[in-house]
């Protein structure tokens, strides 16, 4: 009898108690994706915080607008030689019908204009970019380096852009290479500063798994330092472009030639200045275009996307 109750025993409670979890792990599949089904969310309850946002951003941004609007009404309302929204509209429809039209250097469209501008601006810009980016990698790469142009670049970098006009029509003794390097010497500083705090701050770990692989320098330049401080380089060409879109107005209005600096000065001169607020406006627009080109390209790129 005790060999029974030792040999049955066990064996009976054991596959009950299995049975019972069985039952209970396959009531709780069933009940599981039923309860997951009923509270998954459905297509619009997932659209309607996109279409609320979307909404309130749609709100802010039209009453921004409004309150800009109401304040130049009421400015043009008190001053007569100020012009209005609607005479601006009126010219600005005049304007841009046709805006590539050319009659000499001196009587072109303001398409033309803004073109000449992006040109000077893309090759200053451009230069900068070639000189500014490996010069921040040295910078920030050897110390000796950093401590040798750290005064160099404190000194200069507050200097006015426009203050180095006078030195470029010195040295090019042209009006059109005067621009350019102004526009060269204000964006160069940013991509340099931020190209160089980028590779300080890159983990010593990294460097030192290089130097225990032997690797060259070029390696460590292309395969460690460049992916790890894309994202900074990509701040400063950030801020250098929005520096360089600000100056170049500027200068084109002190060097003349082409260009919607001296477009919004010859406006001026002509009195036009329904035309000047016409050029605010789309110095506005190429500006914001150009800055929000360059932040989805350093979205795609920083580790927060990833």
């Amino acid at each position: 009898m005790t060999a029974i109750s030792v040999t049955v025993g066990r064996p009976v409670a054991e596959p009950t108690e299995s049975r019972a979890g069985t039952a209970d792990t396959a009531a709780r599949a069933v009940v599981h994706p039923v309860v997951a089904e009923s509270e998954a969310p459905g297509l619009m309850e997932r659209l309607r915080p996109m279409a609320s946002g979307l909404a309130r951003s749609l709100v802010a941004m039209a009453a921004g607008m409004g309150l800009l609007l109401a304040i130049w009404w009421a400015v043009s309302s008190r001053i007569d030689i100020f012009p209005g929204p609607l005479v601006t509209w009126d010219a600005a429809v005049e304007l841009l019908a046709d805006p590539f039209y050319d009659n000499g250097p001196n009587d072109m469209g303001i398409g033309w204009n803004v073109l000449y501008s992006l040109g000077r601006v893309g090759v200053g810009f451009g230069l900068a970019a070639v000189v500014g980016i490996p010069l921040g990698f040295i910078v920030g790469r050897f110390k000796f380096m950093n401590m040798a142009t750290e005064p160099v670049i404190g000194l200069l970098r507050p200097v006015s852009p426009l203050a180095w006009l006078p030195i470029g029509l010195l040295v090019f003794q042209e009006a059109n290479l005067a621009a350019i390097w102004v526009i060269f010497i204000c964006s160069i500083w940013p991509m340099i500063m931020n190209t160089a705090a980028g590779v300080r701050s890159v983990p010593q770990d990294y460097l030192n798994v290089a130097r225990v692989l032997n690797l060259s320098e070029w390696k460590v330049v292309t395969r460690i330092l460049f992916p790890a401080v894309l994202p900074n380089i990509l701040t400063g060409v950030r801020l250098a472009i929005g520096t360089a879109w600000l100056v170049i107005v500027a200068a084109e209005m002190l060097t003349g030639g082409v260009g919607i600096g001296f477009w919004v000065w010859d406006e001026w001169n002509n009195l036009k200045v329904e035309h000047i607020i016409i050029a605010i406006f789309i110095i506005g627009i190429v500006g914001l275009i150009l800055e929000q080109a360059l932040m989805m390209v350093a979205r795609h790129f920083s580790y927060e996307s990833r």
